[in-house]
């Protein structure tokens, strides 16, 4: 791209940014509001009963807790690993915004699957969502960073407004699906999930003339200057340590057996089909597998590390405990996808009338119209820059924003005009995405300031932080017997500490990646971040899906101070390390 065209591209500006960036933002946001529409419904659906009291249209699956989070865990963990093989299929052959639209394409098909009422529609619908999210996740950071290459000192700012889109997608997409999900039938749910989807898909392509070339397929040139740097770089790192031939067998047979472990679980849970059939002394053959695939990535990295000089081994080390702390937040984290899910449903009183209908029905319009009505502003604005360049982009944003604000009002007119009404389980989740609006500027005012503390101590804090939640869970569910039903602000309330958590915690993991690790292993320790991200998903659904065995067996008290007690541990443990990971990151801040 000249000068004058990428000088031109920066002058047609919305907020003070370019307006690419807001395409990006809202092709960010309706993605967010279809994959988090579709989510806060999955264990719902599977746990619901299978003739249910209100009619067809919401019978469930039937399963138990156990049988829903092995599907689900499978899928979550599989949603941080495709991601790495689109990035790298898009910086070598597609371009990102070709994998961005092939990924919207894919993921759309997979929404319209699961809105069909039939069991192969919904894991047709699951794989497609899989597949596209490894196109569509990395490449559209890709391209928000390319635009902003020659100009560092914005792309804080840029990343702010851009995951700002990714939160007001969830909190509408759970909102309004799980509104229609919960009111009208599931598959109306999972068939707005899927329009939006679509839309959005059709908004980022004729979006085109915004973007020039930005995004664009690599060039033979391009490539071959890529190959020309690397092959004159003078840091020795970039040199060293290539992937030997028995690096590359280890990692293809523990990924076989990683991906044969995902599959088999929700298989021999759900199908009664066994793909080990075997035990190795009390380990299940599905067990052994999973442990055979660690300890063969734990040889790949160790072997690894050894070929680096001291102060990149000890910099990546760091990384590694980073990565093993993180598991640990996020097998907690996630239970608002699974267990906090049929907490909400099944423990927490949810049936308002009177006065209290009204209190929440006043702060429930506003928490859906005044961040609805900052959008729609800042929607104008955007047609007002763009709309000579894509009338078509503009067109659909138009539809979609119509669209949205027609279900708010009919949701809200709905529920004003009843008398007494039954919040929905999906209501509670938006909060994460509330409290991360909310508070995500104050946090970071902290890091900014004199406070800012280093980052093992941030890792204890968060996972502490949000323990406190999963305590107050325990607290308000102690001792209360069969039948009895929890106040939900004890709901709303770790909802709050696990989003506190998540601001201290989460922003830090992939910064320091990209500080401490040399170039020639960047993409093998971001693999390795997300593969603990994975790991941590899947061990949160499998734990998660013991609410009901645990209930039975203990308490619902005694299920919530699991997470209680070991993120605590967790979290006193990384900040105690903290004087050795200063040591290992040798000055890196």
């Amino acid at each position: 791209m000249s000068a004058l065209k990428e000088q031109n591209f920066f002058d047609s500006k919305v907020l003070g940014h370019p307006s690419g960036l807001f395409v990006l933002f809202f092709t960010e946001m309706w993605e967010r509001f279809s994959f988090y529409g579709m989510r806060v419904l999955l264990i719902n659906f599977l746990t619901s009963a299978i003739l249910s009291d209100k009619g067809p249209l919401f019978n469930g699956w039937g399963w138990d807790a156990e049988q829903a989070g092995a599907l689900y865990g499978t899928y979550a963990m599989l949603l941080y690993i495709t991601p790495i093989f689109g990035g790298i299929l898009a910086d070598k052959y597609l371009g990102y915004r070709w994998a961005v639209v092939i990924g919207a394409i894919i993921m759309t098909i997979g929404h319209a699957s699961m809105a069909l009422d039939a069991p192969i529609f919904m894991y047709i619908g699951l794989a497609c969502l899989v597949i596209g999210t490894g196109f569509f996740k990395p490449n559209m950071t890709s391209i928000l960073s390319e635009m902003y290459k020659n100009y560092p000192e914005k792309k804080d700012g840029a990343y702010t407004i851009f995951y700002m889109g990714v939160n007001a997608g969830a909190f509408f997409g759970m909102m309004l699906c799980g509104y229609l999900a919960e009111k009208i039938g599931w598959h109306w749910g999972f068939g707005l999930a899927g329009i939006f989807m679509l839309l959005g898909t059709l908004q980022f392509w004729f979006a085109k003339p915004i973007f020039g070339t930005i995004g664009d397929p690599p060039t033979a040139e391009q490539k071959a200057a890529a190959a020309k740097l690397g092959a004159e770089s003078t840091d020795p790192n970039d040199k060293l340590n290539p992937f030997t031939l028995v690096d590359k067998i280890l990692i293809g047979v523990m990924t076989l057996l990683g991906l044969g472990y995902a599959f088999n679980d929700p298989l021999s849970k759900a199908g009664d089909i066994n793909l080990f059939n075997f035990k190795v002394g009390s380990l299940a053959g599905q067990d052994f597998v999973i442990l055979v695939a660690l300890i063969l990535f734990l040889g790949v990295v160790i072997s690894r590390l050894t070929r680096y000089t001291k102060v990149v081994r000890d910099r990546m080390i760091a990384v590694i405990i980073f990565a093993f702390f993180v598991i640990f937040f996020w097998m907690s984290f996630e239970q608002g996808a699974s267990s906090l899910v049929i907490f909400a449903r099944d423990n927490v009183d949810r049936t308002l009338e009177g006065t209290s209908l009204t209190i929440f029905n006043i702060i429930n319009a506003g928490l859906t119209i005044i961040p609805l009505a900052i959008i729609t502003y800042v929607v104008g604005k955007l047609t007002q820059q763009t709309f000579g360049k894509a009338p078509l982009s503009n067109v659909v944003q138009i539809l979609c924003f119509v669209g949205i604000w027609g279900i708010a009002i009919w949701m809200l007119y709905r529920e004003f005009t009843a008398t007494s009404s039954e919040i929905t389980v999906s209501w509670f989740s938006i909060l994460n995405s509330f409290f991360i609006i909310a508070f995500a500027s104050s946090v970071s005012k902290i890091w900014d300031s004199k406070l800012n503390p280093p980052a093992a101590v941030k890792y204890g804090l968060g996972l502490i932080i949000m323990a406190i939640g999963f305590g107050l869970l325990a607290f308000g569910s102690h001792g209360i017997q069969e039948g009895v039903k929890v106040s939900m602000i004890w709901l709303v309330l770790a909802y709050l500490f696990h989003t506190l958590g998540e601001l201290f915690l989460s922003p830090v993991g992939l910064s320091y990646v990209s500080k401490l690790v040399p170039a020639r292993m960047i993409a093998f320790m971001f693999g390795m971040w997300y593969l603990a991200i994975a790991i941590g998903n899947k061990l949160a659904a499998i734990i998660g899906g013991q609410i009901e065995n645990i209930t039975n067996n203990y308490s619902l008290s005694t299920f919530f101070l699991i997470f209680t007690v070991v993120p605590i541990v967790a979290g006193l443990l990384v900040m105690a390390l903290n004087p050795v990971l200063k040591k290992l990151m040798h000055g890196v801040k």
